[in-house]
């Protein structure tokens, strides 16, 4: 196998989880078989329009490597593939860069390269509208591979380091996209757990009873009480109980104390009792006002994300509500995991999370 197929792959195996089927559509001398996955089959695009592909694809990654580049309508062999797609299948475009197209023809022209048909060449926008027209939202788009054959080490680090620096990304020869189908997984509107972890806020366990809105039809409520050295277990114990919040929360308020240490744990505590579909973290300070529990409700209900992660640092904060070395910090991991998740971040710190039961699953 070649340099640039063996990079290709690599970077798909970083997307791709193991125990999940994977399909190739349109594959090109099977460069990918056979690799890094348990379960692997491939089909022409013509197997779409026959129906010999006519299963949908539970939680499956559908793979165009490089193909559409061939396609002469790029958005009905889209519109094909989104009819085989679940809400949680992954559909991943491998194409090319146009810069490197006089260096494609030329290698066409020497023999290096298997000539083949004229290639029609997409920008990343023509990707993008494309996926749009054809009901497709784009999760992640990144330019990869600067130095497409193997020179030992160099080729590793350059293309590891180099590649990714702002600038000199832009002439990387491959770009990986990640589609996801646009589809409304929710039959009925769902319900939300809220997990609130709390250790030494016992100041704060009314005010999140009281200010906390019910959003789904069955919400409940999930104190997780982590090693406070204050009263706040007591607190919990004893504003759970009242009869105007009970009423309130229809009796779905549930308290725990957890059996580690740390914030993770006291969520992942919260998590295993959640009985709803739609888990939302809410830190016990309230940093994040309850009231604006909704709108995260509504993104993630509306389909706007498979992860909504709020943000401090839109709107001016009060005085000493975050000092320098905080924001500082806070700044650190916002730029440190978007470059590793390829996907941008603003607060990472930030306590109000919202997810689905099933991607806490994954």
């Amino acid at each position: 196998m070649s340099y640039l197929y063996k990079k290709i792959k690599d970077y798909l195996s970083v997307s791709i989880r193991p125990n999940n089927p994977v399909i190739e559509i349109d594959p090109s001398n099977n460069h990918l078989k056979n690799g890094n996955w348990d379960f692997y089959e491939s089909f022409e695009i013509k197997d779409l329009v026959t129906g010999k592909l006519n299963k949908k694809q539970d939680t499956a990654y559908i793979i165009v490597n490089g193909s559409i580049h061939y396609w002469e309508d790029i958005q009905s062999n889209l519109n094909l593939i989104h009819q085989i797609c679940e809400i949680e299948t992954r559909v991943i475009l491998v194409y090319y860069s146009s810069l490197w197209k006089p260096m494609i023809r030329f290698a066409d022209l020497i023999g290096i390269r298997k000539k083949r048909p004229e290639m029609n060449w997409i920008s990343p926008d023509d990707v993008n509208s494309f996926a749009l027209l054809s009901n497709f939202e784009i999760v992640r788009d990144q330019p990869k591979l600067l130095l497409p054959f193997n020179i030992p080490i160099l080729s590793d680090f350059i293309n590891k380091f180099i590649a990714v620096l702002p600038i000199i990304r832009s002439f990387c020869l491959v770009r990986i996209a990640i589609l996801k189908p646009i589809k409304n997984q929710w039959i009925n509107k769902p319900s939300v757990s809220v997990v609130i972890p709390a250790r030494n806020e016992a100041g704060n366990i009314e005010n999140a009873l009281i200010r906390t809105p019910l959003m789904g039809p069955n919400d409940e409520l999930i104190f997780v009480e982590g090693n406070s050295t204050d009263n706040t277990w007591e607190k919990i114990k004893e504003i759970s109980q009242k009869p105007e919040y009970l009423n309130k929360w229809q009796n779905r308020i549930k308290i725990i104390q957890q059996d580690g240490k740390g914030k993770g744990d006291a969520v992942r505590k919260g998590f295993s009792i959640a009985e709803n579909e739609i888990l939302m973290i809410l830190d016990a300070d309230l940093t994040v006002p309850p009231e604006e529990l909704p709108k995260f409700y509504n993104a993630i209900y509306q389909e706007k994300g498979e992860f909504i992660n709020g943000s401090r640092l839109v709107y001016p904060m009060e005085k000493k509500a975050m000092r320098f070395f905080n924001m500082i910090g806070n700044k650190f991991f916002a730029i440190t995991i978007s470059y590793l998740l390829g996907t941008r971040l603003k607060d990472t710190l930030c306590g109000t999370k919202v997810l689905t039961k099933k991607t806490t699953k994954k």
